[in-house]
């Protein structure tokens, strides 16, 4: 609630994670028989893959709006297309996976609002990190998730619904209480709860959040040792995604000559060195900054990132670049 400056935390399901808090945000959502979506090409899969699936169904139509070399949508692009398209809802990330990017949420909110568009926010990639102000800028939904920067264990996630928004439950069961009733409660955040709770991982969630509150992360020391990664993976040899403006600390590159999985597999298993490679579940993305690779390696520094960890990792990248697999 107070991360998202919320004035009722009862509008929030605690779900599984950000992917449950999508699916029940598009398959809840009440759209009519071709409806229109619009949406940006750094979406994750667990965006893009509801809504194909709503298509094949014959409910909506899905128009994309590409993004910058950054991973960043244009305003510009994205005003267009609603201007171009009476348009349901718009669905996009406050930040991509792939490059750290992060979009203008109230901004592109606003713009959306102005042609009569709801708006979904997946901010599995910000909340904790970003600063998000839902109800101010009029978002309608946002999904996230409770293991990335909100600290909290996997298994954690919710759903935020803004009041005078009905979503159909996608999940439907037993809640505890009106068992008598033949459909769902109304209220929230009963509606969308549906089963048993993952109690003790919440329980963890919640530790989490007071944590951090208490030790509020210093975001300067952490952009700094984000840049300091960025060009020491250059000056090793990398072609970085660097973009400009706000991003999150998300470092995504390549080496040319060597896969991105080849090289990701020998960070892991020669180096100990924890990175993701290939398309990172967002497929769509790379086509609009231009790395035509098989996708990218990728590192995520936290609050927790030490300088030695960071020199480690651009020694181990100049061995690899240099022909030293291990």
């Amino acid at each position: 609630k107070r991360l998202m400056c919320l004035d009722k935390a009862g509008r929030i399901a605690l779900l599984a994670n950000a992917t449950v808090g999508l699916n029940l945000a598009l398959f809840g959502f009440p759209f009519e028989a071709g409806d229109i979506v619009v949406t940006s090409l750094s979406e994750h899969n667990s965006v893009l893959r509801p809504l194909y699936a709503l298509e094949k169904r014959g409910i909506i139509k899905t128009v994309f709006v590409p993004t910058d070399k950054d991973g960043r949508i244009d305003e510009a692009v994205w005003e267009r297309t609603f201007k171009d398209n009476r348009v349901r809802l718009a669905v996009f990330t406050h930040a991509s996976n792939v490059t750290g990017a992060v979009n203008d949420a109230e901004k592109l909110t606003k713009i959306a609002k102005e042609y009569g568009a709801a708006v979904l926010l997946d901010a599995a990639q910000s909340l904790g990190l970003v600063e998000a102000r839902p109800q101010q800028w009029g978002v309608d939904l946002v999904a996230f998730t409770g293991h990335k920067y909100l600290l909290g264990p996997q298994g954690t996630g919710g759903l935020y619904v803004r009041e005078g928004v009905e979503l159909m439950p996608h999940l439907v069961g037993g809640t505890g209480i009106y068992s008598d009733a033949e459909e769902m409660p109304a209220e929230m955040p009963l509606r969308l709860e549906a089963g048993t709770g993952n109690e003790t991982s919440f329980a963890g969630l919640a530790a989490a959040l007071r944590w951090a509150e208490e030790n509020p992360l210093d975001s300067v020391a952490l952009n700094a040792m984000t840049d300091r990664l960025k060009q020491g993976l250059q000056e090793a040899g990398a072609k970085v995604i660097a973009p400009a403006g706000l991003k999150t600390p998300v470092v995504s590159f390549i080496l040319d000559g060597i896969l991105s999985d080849e090289v990701g597999f020998a960070l892991m298993q020669g180096y100990d060195i924890i990175c993701r490679s290939g398309l990172h579940c967002a497929p769509k993305i790379y086509d609009c900054i231009k790395y035509q690779c098989g996708g990218t390696v990728r590192l995520s520094l936290s609050r927790f990132t030490t300088e030695e960890e960071v020199d480690e990792v651009i020694g181990a990248v100049r061995q690899i670049a240099e022909g030293g697999i291990f």
